[in-house]
């Protein structure tokens, strides 16, 4: 390429000017001086200038001789200006980088001296050079057609690559990069590229020093005796060295790539401590003795160690091992070692005090129950204990404190409400840990969690009072199911003979209702005594809930609505139909009273997959496969102390005479007869939920469920008269009377007894003559199931039914695999007549 001289170039008021510029500023300077001169002329000729021209010529004197010492001076030069090609081709050529201009088909326009020196050799096809000082590199020739097809696309592109034999010049291997930039040129249509070629081997050779650097500290960090992590905020660990990594049996590149964090490799009580001790952000160490856990279960106890940097997003976390010989604290002191590992692993909360009441130490069970996670250290105690407990329970604590700050022994536990909302019950055991101001540690606190013991004394005093209710409610049950029963039946025969226009009807009809009120307290009682007769079926609530919608919706009212959903394919159930839908309208009455100016009811029923239920959290609750029935309105709610009684037993929160407190109490009692469970959820001002759980039925022949559906529509079309010989076995006799009465006017005929051993004699006078037998259950002499199996020995396929006040599974266990047909009391004259006729038809 050609060469340029240099030239220096100073600033100056008269810069040279070339052959283009000069003759146009040259030529009207040139006329103005010949003006000049012919007007100095003039004036000399006329004879009175001489003064002029002598002041004119002292003038020019002086402007020559400064322009001459200007000269001299160097402040003004001659030359030529230097072209802007050939201060750009100066100014490249005195890069490091190879630079070259080409058109995009490769055809180069420029190239600078370094680009020359490194490619080898001189002349026009510069590309081509490029191409053969890559001859035989096979990474280099790939990498360079790539440039050279982005190029000729007009795309930016960059590689790197290595050359073993290197560029001209060069010894050994070199590390090259080339970058290939398309620019718009003035005249080239489809502009022009520009290629870098650049040496980086001294950059990568410092690059790999220095990783060389960074892995030496790695190994040295690895190979620490004591465990170290970078955490982040939330605890997740960022990186571990080998030595934790080993104590926790996992990798360090797992740890990374499931995101652990440290409450995952430490025990339940430990994860609220080491949170807290992350969270510190004032600057100072801390050190807290916790549990690790191993991959496979095991427990070791460390101390971690931590200081936060300030501006520092993570934390570095050394961590001791008290087992082996980082424990430098313990060196040489075993017990030592072994109270640290009692005093962290224990299931109960302790806490040691200074003669203030200030907590000094504290174990993790502590923290975790008392300080949910908090560290606590300097708090004093009554305000770790008592943040959710009740001012009585405050003054106990600081009164139990007291004496045991001045060195006397506490009297007695004290119970205590922990967690945020009071959910939770501890004992706290206080004694004093050294005479009164002869030690920084005055007291020691031991605090039992107590809640799951005080739940079962709950369901314990709960369970005997069920227990109380349902002896009681089974004790009259049988003899007023008997009354009702008379009542019911005379009545409806009664009914039958007059006509609603008679005077006596209506009377006849109020004594009815009054009975099947009567009738209905009395379920209600055996519901929530769980002993109340369930008829259980085959039951899909979708079909429920669409088949009683329109009843339903009358029964809420015109000022609230009624919203039912229902999942596809939905479960069937185990249960009592006809319960099941009494228990939803007892909970519209309540959904109804809480919305006195109307609002919207919803019913949702929905499949529950057993991994869900593993999540719900409910008391006493078994995971499983549940229907959930869903029952929410959008009333007034309830407060916690209604809520804890809305199950008891005569408990209601309406005016005298509006309930009985008997509604939930035997739906509560309904749906755990089925095996299920149910939970409220209510918030004042935003309405109450009831959720019902109810376990899914699963079918061992799906053939099963129609046949039955179908036989009992055939029963309730058929008419109730027929034909057939009944022997009716009742001690009560006005019971007795009426069946008998009931049955013989729908053509059956009757034969009486009033116990098991007179019925045994009426069978065997008519013997093979008796096509069913109707018996009460509780008798004297000889009850109905030992009547059953004494009938079964010269009869096996003799039918029987069964009526009791009790409900059936209350002496079904004792028969076995005995066949036999069950009707609840009180029953009605058409429910008798429909149930022989069914079981005759069998």
């Amino acid at each position: 390429m050609r060469k340029h001289e240099a030239i220096e170039l100073q600033p100056s008021p008269f810069d040279a000017m070339d052959s283009n510029t000069g003759l146009g500023s040259v030529l009207p300077t040139a006329v103005a001086v010949a003006a000049g001169a012919a007007v100095v002329l003039g004036v000399v000729a006329s004879g009175a200038g001489m003064p002029i021209i002598l002041g004119l010529i002292g003038l020019f004197a002086t402007a020559g001789l400064f322009f001459t010492f200007a000269v001299l001076a160097g402040y003004v030069r001659f030359g030529r200006k230097l072209p802007m090609a050939e201060l750009v081709s100066a100014a490249t050529d005195a890069l490091d980088t190879g630079i070259m201009i080409a058109r995009r088909d490769g055809d180069a326009v420029y190239a600078n001296r370094t680009f020359e020196e490194m490619v080898g050799r001189t002349g026009e096809n510069r590309l081509g050079a490029l191409q053969d000082l890559f001859t035989g590199e096979a990474d280099a020739s790939a990498a360079l057609f790539r440039l050279a097809r982005a190029a000729e696309r007009g795309e930016p592109h960059a590689e790197e690559f290595s050359l073993k034999s290197g560029t001209a010049g060069a010894r050994g291997a070199t590390v090259m990069s080339i970058s290939v930039q398309p620019f718009a040129a003035r005249g080239e249509r489809r502009g022009l590229v520009l290629w870098r070629l650049h040496d980086v081997t001294a950059d990568r050779e410092r690059e790999a020093a220095r990783i060389a650097g960074v892995e030496m500290q790695l190994a040295q960090f690895d190979r620490a005796p004591i465990g170290l992590a970078s955490v982040a905020a939330g605890g997740k660990l960022l990186h571990i060295n080998a030595t934790l990594a080993d104590w926790i049996g996992r990798s360090a590149r797992s740890v990374a790539e499931q995101h652990i964090t440290f409450a995952d490799i430490t025990t339940r009580d430990c994860a609220g401590l080491v949170s807290s001790l992350l969270q510190r952000n004032d600057g100072q160490s801390a050190s807290i003795d916790v549990d690790l856990v191993h991959e496979d279960g095991r427990i070791l106890p460390v101390r971690l160690v931590s200081k936060p940097a300030p501006d520092s997003r993570a934390v570095t976390v050394a961590v001791l091992n008290h087992a082996g010989e980082s424990a430098a604290e313990f060196e040489g002191d075993a017990t030592g070692a072994r109270f640290a590992r009692f005093f962290q692993s224990t299931p109960f909360g302790i806490a040691i005090l200074d003669p203030d009441g200030r907590i000094t130490n504290a174990n993790a069970a502590f923290c975790r129950m008392v300080l949910e996670g908090a560290s606590g250290i300097g708090v004093k105690a009554p305000d770790a204990l008592c943040r959710s407990a009740t001012p009585e329970m405050r003054t106990a604590v600081e009164e139990s404190l007291e004496r045991v700050l001045s060195g006397r022994a506490s009297l007695s536990p004290i119970e205590i409400t922990v967690g945020t909302k009071g959910e939770h019950v501890s004992r706290v055991y206080m004694s004093p840990f050294a005479a009164a101001g002869s030690s920084k540690e005055a007291a020691i606190l031991y605090v039992v969690d107590a809640t799951e013991q005080k739940a079962l004394e709950a369901k314990f005093a709960q369970s005997q009072k069920m227990e109380v209710v349902g002896k009681l409610a089974g004790g009259i049950a049988h003899d007023f199911n008997n009354m009702l029963t008379a009542i019911l039946g005379f009545s409806d025969m009664l009914l039958s003979m007059h006509r609603p226009k008679d005077l006596a009807y209506k009377d006849i009809k109020n004594i009815q209702q009054s009975a099947n009120r009567a009738a209905e307290l009395v379920r209600k009682l055996l519901a929530l005594a769980r002993q109340q007769t369930l008829q259980n079926e085959i039951v899909n609530f979708s079909e429920v809930l669409t088949e009683e919608f329109n009843l339903l919706k009358r029964y809420l009212g015109e000022k609230s609505e009624l919203k039912i959903s229902s999942e596809p394919d939905l479960w069937n159930v185990h249960t009592d139909k006809q319960e099941f839908i009494q228990a939803l309208f007892n909970l519209i009455t309540n959904a109804k009273d809480a919305m006195p100016d109307g609002g919207t009811l919803t019913i949702r029923a929905r499949n529950v997959p057993e991994r869900e239920t593993q999540r719900l959290g409910y008391k006493e609750f078994l995971p499983g496969e549940y229907v959930q029935i869903e029952v929410g309105d959008t009333g007034h709610g309830m407060s916690k102390e209604v809520m804890d009684k809305v199950f008891e037993p005569f408990f209601t929160t309406k005016a005298i005479g509006k309930g009985t407190g008997l509604g939930l109490a035997s739906v509560y009692g309904m749906v755990k007869q089925s095996g299920g469970y149910i939970y409220p959820e209510s918030e004042e001002g935003k309405g109450t939920t009831f959720r019902i759980y109810l376990p899914r039925y699963h079918a061992e022949r799906d053939d099963e469920i129609p046949a039955v559906k179908e036989k009992k529509k055939e029963t309730r079309a058929a008419d109730l008269t027929g034909t057939g010989r009944v022997l009716l076995v009742e001690d009560e006799e006005v019971v007795r009377n009426f069946a008998a009465r009931a049955l013989k006017r729908q053509g059956y005929k009757v034969l009486e007894a009033s116990s098991g051993v007179e019925a045994l004699e009426v069978m065997e006078k008519n013997k093979g003559k008796i096509d069913i037998v109707v018996s009460d259950v509780v008798m004297p002499e000889m009850d109905g199931p030992t009547l059953l199996k004494e009938l079964r020995k010269k009869n096996p396929d003799l039918k029987i039914i069964f009526v009791s006040g009790y409900p059936n599974d209350a002496f079904k266990a004792s028969l076995g695999e005995e066949d036999f047909a069950f009707l609840p009391k009180p029953f009605s004259l058409p429910q008798l007549a429909a149930k022989v006729k069914e079981e005759l038809g069998r």
